[in-house]
């Protein structure tokens, strides 16, 4: 390859033009691959504290600079989140175990337990589910709570119209003093500020006890119910002097998840699932709650399967270091050999490792190609002069003390080489017979 017959000025900005449009394409491209990835979540609680939590785990994803990032949906309930989810809305959820269509969902943590509780006032003579039959039960949550209402409607032979009724939370402590409702039933996770939400729907006082009824058939309904557990409520749960309940207390509970679309990628959901249990530790600070975030079941059977990326976490089975970058470590070489062949020739391309004149040495070797060539006497006389001005030349360097100078002996070989090259050549031009010219 040799360099353009272009100046060396053009050449050099047009160099610095191509390396800057590669380094422009290469930044663009790294800081593509290496953006955020933000992911849309469907949320929903029947007292907003859901979306809340999932826009501080977002808040924090930002403060940290997290490669993934959650832009929070707030649906208003988690049936409308899990109808989101399934439609294709949204890329995650949180959704309840028992609501909705969970048939694209695969689990990436746990965040809460939800504990059902049927809570009757103080002073109630009730204490048994069976005890309800032919009164009113309010649910609150209406359509979220359905699947539960059905569940026990089933179980003990209750009927589910009489029986149960949709109250909103801020009607339930009204229905409960103005006995509209016998008892309420709401699900929550065993938090603080929940369980105050409950005390508060009855009048407190040192005697005034509400009172926790037992689903004391919540093993059989978790085996046929695979949404639910039996789980029993530690004593004094509720109230701690005296105790509510005043011993463990037989009940079910479920799960709230945060899924993933099963068609999401797996590098992403690992990245995901690694970031949530990071930032879980530090959002402790701001609200107890969120240590109940927490892996879900790994076990093949389990009611909602893991996204395979988060099972890739929490089994430690993610790519190792030669894994992932096993193909960089050996493209690398070929990459920096290539660049070095394209180095190499953007130096030639700019003339900079070429020669700026040709040598005495060089200029008496092209000499010899020309004696061979020659074809008259002229010429030959011509070369002769030309090297009697080389040799000159360079014995004048060589008096002048000049380290450039070609030494003696080394000229006077090429000299003799090139003066049999001139003698052979003259002898064959005058074996030539001489043309005749015609008139």
């Amino acid at each position: 390859m040799t360099s353009p017959n272009l100046p060396l000025w053009l050449r050099f900005v047009l160099l610095v033009g191509a390396v800057g449009l590669a380094a422009g394409a290469s930044l663009f491209a790294y800081r593509y691959y290496t953006r955020p990835v933000t992911l849309s979540v469907a949320v929903g609680s029947i007292d907003g504290e859901a979306a809340k939590m999932m826009s501080a785990m977002a808040s924090r994803l930002v403060a940290t600079n997290a490669p993934v990032r959650l832009k929070v949906v707030d649906s208003g309930t988690a049936l409308e989140a899990a109808n989101a989810f399934s439609a294709g809305k949204v890329d995650l959820a949180v959704v309840r175990g028992d609501v909705g269509d969970l048939s694209q969902a695969k689990a990436v943590v746990v965040v809460s337990h939800m504990v059902v509780l049927i809570v009757a006032p103080p002073g109630s003579t009730i204490d048994s589910i069976d005890k309800l039959k032919g009164r009113r039960i309010g649910v609150i949550g209406g359509d979220t709570n359905a699947k539960i209402a059905d569940v026990l409607s089933k179980e003990y032979g209750l009927d589910r119209q009489k029986v149960f009724k949709d109250i909103p939370l801020t009607d339930a402590r009204r229905a409960i003093q103005s006995k509209e409702v016998a008892a309420v039933l709401v699900v929550i996770p065993l938090a603080q500020k929940y369980l105050s939400l409950v005390r508060g729907f009855s009048q407190q006082g040192p005697k005034a006890l509400p009172i926790l009824i037992a689903i004391d058939s919540a093993a059989a309904i978790a085996e046929t119910e695979r949404a639910y557990e039996s789980f029993d409520v530690p004593k004094g749960t509720l109230r701690g002097a005296p105790p509510v309940p005043d011993d463990d207390l037989t009940t079910l509970r479920t799960s709230l998840y945060l899924v993933a679309n099963k068609k999401l990628g797996s590098d992403l959901v690992a990245t995901l699932t690694q970031t949530i249990m990071s930032v879980r530790r530090d959002l402790l600070a701001e609200d107890p709650i969120f240590a109940q975030i927490t892996a879900p079941s790994t076990d093949q059977d389990a009611y909602l399967p893991l996204h395979p990326g988060a099972a890739a976490v929490y089994n430690a089975t993610q790519q190792s270091f030669m894994d992932e970058y096993g193909n960089w470590i050996y493209l690398t070489p070929m990459i920096l050999g290539g660049a070095a062949t394209v180095l190499a020739a953007a130096w030639k391309f700019l003339g900079l490792g070429s020669p700026k004149s040709e040598g005495p040495l060089d200029s008496l070797y092209a000499l010899g190609r020309r004696i061979r060539k020659a074809g008259t006497e002229a010429e030959l006389s011509d070369i002769e002069e030309e090297i009697d001005g080389i040799l000159s030349a360079q014995r004048a360097k060589a008096a002048r003390g000049d380290e450039s100078a070609v030494d003696d002996a080394t000229l006077n070989v090429a000299a003799h080489r090139l003066e049999s090259l001139v003698h052979d050549r003259r002898a064959m031009l005058a074996k030539k017979p001489a043309v005749a010219c015609v008139a």
